[in-house]
């Protein structure tokens, strides 16, 4: 099916997500939500959107007749009273990482669109990306062997300003909740659910977490070491480690550009473009299958990643 969608939070997000619906053929924005109505009109002036579809409030942009999805990007504790508005409306979400702020908010969503039976994922772009459903492929295939790390970090350097989002825990900030999401979530979508939860890292002033270093436990022995912040550079790689060889993913690991496989001594390197369109697609596939769920994206695994980034923040935070 072709999906019509209104994108609610019209920040740098929702920018790049406007750009990659170009991109998609079964998607098209229609139209546009914000808390502030000039700020709808001015985005959707530039993406072609009709000004009687930029809506002044999230409620109306649901109830748009025109529209088919709901594409949350406001920062992360306004997503719930969104996708659940959506939810309740009878439209699918997708709603962007991290999914939002506390493992309370996520399990309602999830019961809510389970209950409802309206299709429901996060945007972890990453997972939609050709480099890593080939990765999956290799990894299906025994390329790599057994499975038995997932090591990485990835880093955002940023001047601390308490004024902004990024270090305001009222708006969801922080480096576990802004970078961590991409690093457990790769883990995990490697090696399942973690057993043991160990994590250390820095603070500012403000009590907002600075950057962080997590140890994962899996069953069997399998782990992951992972880390991130604001306060360094770093490349933004990633390691899947095997018993009979190893994936390398070039920085910035979330959109690399290549990775390399290693086996006995000899490496190929895979090359491919990534995009945010490959999520959309996903979407108007799943809505096609009539899913309310993703297979590769699914809630449960939402509600895992969610569940170790609350005790990362809690050990970090010394909460």
């Amino acid at each position: 099916m072709n999906v019509r969608w209104g994108f609610a939070g019209l920040g740098r997000m929702a920018e790049l997500a406007a750009e990659a619906l170009d991109e998609s053929p079964r998607s098209e924005l229609v139209a546009v939500g914000s808390r502030s109505r000039e700020k709808a009109q001015a985005f959707a002036a530039g993406h072609g959107v009709p000004s009687e579809h930029a809506h002044g409030t999230y409620a109306d942009l649901i109830a748009d007749a025109e529209v088919d999805a709901i594409y949350v990007a406001t920062p992360h504790p306004q997503h719930t009273d969104i996708a659940l508005g959506a939810i309740a409306a009878g439209k699918p979400v997708l709603v962007e990482k991290a999914f939002t702020a506390s493992v309370e908010d996520t399990r309602a969503i999830i019961e809510a669109a389970r209950a409802a039976g309206v299709f429901c994922m996060e945007a972890m772009w990453t997972r939609f990306n050709p480099g890593v459903v080939r990765i999956r492929e290799l990894i299906a295939e025994g390329a790599i062997g057994e499975v038995r790390g997932v090591h990485g970090d990835l880093t955002a350097a940023r001047t601390y300003d308490p004024a902004d989002r990024l270090f305001a825990a009222e708006l969801g900030g922080g480096a576990v909740l802004d970078l961590g999401v991409y690093v457990i979530s790769f883990a995990q979508h490697f090696l399942g659910t973690p057993t043991v939860v160990h994590a250390t890292g820095g603070l500012y002033p403000n009590g907002v977490e600075s950057d962080f270093s997590i140890m994962l436990g899996f069953p069997g022995g399998r782990s992951s070491t992972l880390s991130g912040g604001f306060t360094t550079h770093g490349p933004g790689r990633m390691m899947i480690l095997g018993t009979q060889g190893w994936i390398d993913m070039h920085p910035r690991f979330h959109r690399a550009p290549s990775f390399t496989v290693w086996r006995g001594g000899e490496s190929e390197t895979h090359e491919f473009a990534y995009s945010y369109a490959h999520e959309f697609e996903h979407v108007a596939e799943c809505l096609d299958r009539g899913l309310t769920e993703s297979p590769i994206m699914p809630l449960a695994d939402t509600l895992v990643v969610q569940e170790v980034m609350a005790e990362v923040l809690a050990q970090v935070r010394g909460a």
